[in-house]
């Protein structure tokens, strides 16, 4: 029986190590247990009235989940995790890894033992299987569109409660990079943080402070929105600056005037449509909320049969 952990992301490159070199990014598999005991709870209730009433305890099955559509699988260990927990007896066999490309029809992870259990937590293992592929699959089509270029995609915070550390897991298994995990993480100066600060200096101010406040072992990164702002930030010690909203030409000045001082992440407004041209201006980082908050589910299916290799 294949046990719910699963395989460690790709370590971070040199120069994107401010990324996903925390060691929550590291631990990204591990303690999430709680999530897979709350789906459950939440579809299992009192019990599977329908299994239950219909299905003998005695009848043993196999069962194939299988993909319907291209894409990038991620979840394998959570869906391993949803059978290990209803029922430590079921078997499951991964067909594929996690951050491996699927075609239709593809055979993805086996699972095997007693029907009932397997019944009742195929829902689960598919919701999360889908949902994680999904993530995964959507980031590799924003790797495959910058090919060729030095920047890397990142994803942010906007990540579906409780939920995080599945997702950006499956960002990693697309090809992406990790943000931060959470607030604790790394010092992100936003607009709203600048606003409360306040001042026509207020980003020099929130810079030193946020430097003067953190420990050296944290980077400090801040929002600008404009190649005025940018100098501001890059003279006051800033690490990383997000650059706001700003088109792909903007953003080649923004690169040709911070000329390597510090790292430059463009954010907002990226799409698949736009997201080459970012790219292409030499900015290193490119981060997209929609990797988590608006990748479709993957198209899988659990092929459930009492035929041969019952006992896997």
């Amino acid at each position: 029986m294949t046990h719910p952990g699963d395989h460690a992301g790709s370590g971070p490159s040199p120069r994107s190590s401010l990324v996903d070199g925390t060691p929550a990014a590291a631990d990204l598999r591990t303690g999430w247990e709680a999530i897979v005991d709350l789906a459950l709870a939440e579809d299992i209730g009192s019990g599977d009235v329908t299994t239950l009433a219909t299905v003998p305890p005695e009848t043993r099955a196999h069962g194939t989940i299988v993909a319907k559509a291209a894409g990038v699988v991620s979840g394998l260990g959570a869906a391993a995790a949803v059978f290990h927990r209803v029922d430590p007896s079921v078997a499951f066999e991964r067909r594929l890894h996690d951050g491996a490309r699927c075609q239709p029809g593809d055979a993805v992870a086996d699972v095997a033992g007693p029907a009932r259990s397997i019944l009742t937590g195929e829902r689960v293992a598919l919701n999360l299987l889908q949902r994680l592929s999904g993530v995964a699959t959507l980031t590799a089509r924003y790797i495959d569109a910058i090919n060729g270029t030095q920047a890397s995609i990142i994803d942010t915070r906007k990540t579906t409660p409780g939920l995080r550390t599945l997702e950006k897991a499956a960002v990693r298994d697309g090809g992406g990079r990790n943000h931060r995990v959470g607030l604790a993480d790394g010092v992100l100066i936003k607009d709203n943080h600048l606003a409360a600060v306040g001042g026509p200096d207020r980003v020099t101010r929130a810079v030193r402070q946020a430097r003067a406040f953190a420990p050296h072992t944290l980077r400090v990164e801040v929002e600008v929105t404009t190649l005025d702002e940018l100098a501001e930030a890059i003279a006051a010690g800033a690490d990383v600056v997000l650059l706001d909203n700003m088109d792909a030409p903007m953003i080649r000045r923004a690169v040709e005037l911070a000329a390597g001082r510090v790292l430059l992440e463009a954010s907002g407004g990226v799409s698949l449509t736009t997201v080459r041209a970012i790219a292409e201006t030499g900015v290193d980082l490119i981060s997209v909320g929609a990797l988590t908050h608006s990748a479709p589910a993957l198209d899988l299916s659990l092929q459930f049969d009492l035929g041969s290799r019952a006992g896997m």
